[in-house]
C-alpha cells in the first residue's frame, strides 16, 4: 500500500483505509493498521479476512476503517507482541 496520510492517527495507531474494485463491479476494502510504538503492522496479516465485497467504493472504504477501529480496540485491550 502506498504511503499516504492516515485516515486515523491517534498518536498510538495509524489506520489507512482504501478499496479496490472486483471483476464483478463490486468493491473490497483494503486496510493497514500500524502500532506506532514498535512500527508493528497489525493488519493485514497472513490469513486476514477480506473486507467486503461492498456495493460502492465508499462502503468498502468505511468498512475497512471500521474494521481497523476494532483491531485497535482489541490491541489496546490485549496488546499483541
Amino acid at each position: 500500500m502506498a504511503r499516504h496520510k492516515a485516515d486515523i492517527d491517534d498518536g498510538e495507531y495509524e489506520i489507512h483505509g482504501s478499496y479496490h474494485g472486483t471483476s464483478d463491479g463490486r468493491f473490497v476494502g483494503r486496510l493497514k493498521v500500524l502500532r506506532k510504538a514498535d512500527r508493528k503492522v497489525l493488519f493485514p496479516f497472513d490469513g486476514a479476512p477480506q473486507i467486503g465485497p461492498c456495493a460502492t467504493f465508499e462502503e468498502a472504504r468505511r468498512a475497512a476503517i471500521e474494521y481497523g477501529r476494532k483491531i485497535v480496540a482489541a490491541d489496546r485491550a490485549t496488546p499483541e507482541k
